[in-house]
């Protein structure tokens, strides 16, 4: 399974991927964002949530863990549910908060720092790559899974000029 792959030079393009993003959203569909700190994985977040609908305020689950959110999907409503794991001590911690059982095939769960789950995180769908390049980003999506690849064969991106 081929990798997609783009340079993000601004924040527009970012909101861009994001929207693209969530015009290829399946129910079920688990994405993990990988990067440094100031990589964009909430930003990206954000602009995914912002076109798929969500009108409220979207803030970053530093500090929470994880944050709910409502959308339409196709005509359906689905759970996106954004996780950061960046502050969690142990994959336990996962276990004990009951996140696994959000993982149901029927939510869209996004897992910021998602090294801090492992082992008992469930494996993604596609896998995101940011990297602060220059004054943008590279960012790679990898498709995991048949779900994955139908996310990645159904996202149209084009960067912004």
């Amino acid at each position: 399974m081929q990798p997609f792959k783009a340079y993000l030079a601004d924040e527009s393009a970012t909101d861009a991927l994001g929207a693209a993003l969530a015009r290829a959203l399946q129910p079920g569909l688990v994405i993990y964002l990988h990067g440094d700190l100031g990589a964009g994985k909430t930003a990206l977040t954000r602009a995914l949530l912002r076109a798929a609908g969500y009108t409220g305020t979207v803030k970053s689950p530093t500090y929470t863990l994880s944050e709910p959110y409502r959308v339409m999907l196709d005509g359906k409503p689905v759970n996106i549910i954004h996780y950061d794991l960046y502050r969690m001590a142990s994959p336990e911690e996962f276990l004990d908060a009951g996140f696994r059982e959000d993982f149901d095939g029927r939510n869209v769960c996004i897992v910021e720092w998602p090294e801090k789950g492992d082992p008992v995180l469930p494996p993604p769908d596609v896998r995101i790559s940011l990297d602060v390049s220059g004054p943008g980003r590279e960012v790679e999506l990898q498709p995991l899974s048949d779900l994955g690849l139908l996310c990645l064969d159904r996202l149209a991106f084009v960067p912004p000029r």
